[in-house]
């Protein structure tokens, strides 16, 4: 990435959240708690997964990459917000911008298509449970999760590729707390039309298509789960649905307002506080969403704690 071939401006300055010196602090010590707690709660549930054996299963397969795509998500914004609280500068190289830029996209399109994977996952569940282990063996999760990198990769390299193209010539303040596409577009001196309609047409793609296939497959789950006889069994397909339910409602609600909204009402402000929420608050929710409402998940912990604490006793004998 040479920045001086593509651009007059070598490095940019982000506005960040506030230019208040009285809120730099205590922002800082919300944001490190936040990122802290994104990053115990999702290497946490990693680690649970690969090491309970009864939570080696499809579903729990495609939870495990969810934690690694929210941790790498969080990974890509916030520490770099927390060294500007820190230090008051918020300067970031082209280049640095440009793969901060890059990444995020890649952490934020994966997400997206992976909440898509794990409905189809529940469907297939619930659908036809004697079969799911067959249909969903691990061959057909390997190819479900490459296809979700393989989307992920391709609409990040498109961007980028086209965002490097434009020419910033004298304006470097990105309104905004780290490089996301919007801000960098306003910046431009260069004709945006055609990264507008990238932003817009992939946007689409990535946030209608997997809402549209999440959507299909919760009718025909509830079409599934009316035909349950047993009304404990009901709950508890309910029960398993519903995490997932809650993880889909906050990441598109929240990518629907920053990115498909016309560029004529569209705020950076308002999208500056909606991107809080899917770049630092959701990853830390993620695992909290998938472990307080399911006993596989409890299990596993109290298994470990057990395990953490019988070693703990040998030791203190020894």
């Amino acid at each position: 990435m040479d920045a001086q071939n593509h651009s007059a401006v070598t490095r940019f300055f982000l506005e960040g959240l506030t230019d208040e010196p009285s809120f730099q602090l205590p922002l800082f010590i919300l944001f490190f708690l936040i990122y802290s707690a994104s990053v115990v709660g999702n290497l946490g549930m990693i680690l649970l997964i690969v090491l309970n054996n009864h939570l080696h299963t499809p579903m729990y397969y495609f939870i495990r990459n969810l934690s690694f795509i929210d941790l790498c998500h969080s990974t890509a914004i916030t520490p770099k917000m927390l060294v500007s609280f820190v230090s008051g500068k918020n300067a970031i190289s082209y280049n640095e911008c440009m793969a901060q830029l890059y990444f995020f996209l890649i952490f934020a399109i994966a997400e997206c298509h992976m909440l898509a994977v794990m409905a189809y996952d529940r469907y297939v569940a619930i659908r036809s449970p004697l079969l799911y282990n067959v249909l969903m063996n691990y061959q057909v999760c390997s190819k479900l999760m490459a296809g979700v990198y393989f989307l992920a990769i391709v609409g990040s390299t498109i961007h980028v590729g086209f965002m490097q193209k434009l020419l910033f010539c004298k304006a470097d303040l990105i309104n905004h707390y780290f490089c996301d596409l919007l801000p960098l577009l306003s910046l431009s001196c260069s004709n945006t039309y055609v990264n507008e309609l990238l932003v817009l047409y992939l946007s689409a793609f990535n946030i209608l298509i997997p809402t549209l296939t999440i959507l299909t497959s919760y009718i025909f789950i509830i079409i599934s789960i009316l035909h349950i006889r047993s009304t404990e069994g009901r709950f508890k397909a309910f029960t398993t649905c519903s995490s997932h339910v809650a993880a889909v409602t906050l990441t598109f609600g929240s990518a629907i307002v920053v990115y498909l909204q016309p560029s004529s009402v569209h705020s950076l402000a308002q999208g500056k506080v909606s991107s809080i929420f899917y770049t630092t608050v959701l990853p830390m929710l993620n695992p909290l969403i998938y472990s307080l409402r399911n006993k596989d998940v409890k299990t596993a912990l109290k298994r470990s704690f057990r395990k953490i604490g019988f070693s703990w006793k040998k030791k203190m004998i020894k």
